[in-house]
């Protein structure tokens, strides 16, 4: 039988889901919202970003990482937007919530501004592991998440796709929607060989995503 490109992610054993269990045990806490390079906070321990269109759910899902209800809030507020922001989980690791993007009504100058500060990031992060790029399951992968994979192909880091609100697939579409996804992820060198199908409402895919976290060094 041949191997599907990008197959999903295996459930991981028993002792590495209690190490990802154990990395998010600890307290999470907003640390700030970063605009410029000079205002990263130290490079001290490793960390994943997470990007992710508007409305992908990427808020509700570093909730559903941390168990903390209402970290990460989804926010319209144009500043906001425009932020890089810097969570801690525990001691060990930062995890880092980029701007949604699909920006089509944002000012030319703020979209140059942002790609610059996302690229200087992606690029000079010498602490980030990896990428974590979230599709909602419902739409596989539109033209402005190919524009972020396109990004991450000439940064310095791996992405890894992570399906979002996999619960609100019908069974009928799931083959199709995954097809499509493997073969949008199949254009770009960055991306990690692997998917996670995720749902933060039901909780799917969550220990599995911390695991995954868990191993990265």
């Amino acid at each position: 039988m041949t191997q599907l490109p990008f197959p999903e992610v295996e459930t991981p054993d028993a002792a590495t889901i209690e190490r990802g269990r154990k990395l998010f045990a600890g307290q999470s806490e907003f640390v700030k919202g970063v605009v410029a390079m000079s205002g990263l906070p130290p490079a001290d321990r490793i960390e994943v970003c997470f990007a992710g269109r508007s409305n992908v759910g990427k808020s509700s899902l570093i909730n559903a990482l941390t168990g903390t209800k209402g970290l990460a809030r989804a926010s319209n507020t144009p500043g906001r937007t425009q932020e890089i922001n810097y969570f801690t989980q525990g001691p060990e690791l930062y995890l880092v919530d980029l701007p949604g993007y699909g920006y089509a009504n944002a000012p030319l100058p703020v979209v140059e501004k942002w790609q610059r500060l996302l690229k200087q990031y992606l690029s000079g992060r010498q602490t980030l592991r990896r990428a974590f790029v979230l599709i909602d399951a419902r739409h596989g992968v539109k033209p402005v998440d190919d524009e972020i994979m396109k990004l991450l192909d000439t940064s310095a880091v791996t992405f890894q796709c992570v399906l979002t609100k996999t619960d609100k697939v019908k069974a009928k579409d799931r083959e199709r929607i995954l097809a499509q996804v493997r073969g949008a992820l199949s254009k770009h060198p960055a991306a990690f060989p692997e998917i996670i199908l995720t749902s933060s409402e039901k909780g799917d895919g969550i220990s599995t995503l911390r695991s995954v976290i868990a191993t990265l060094e």
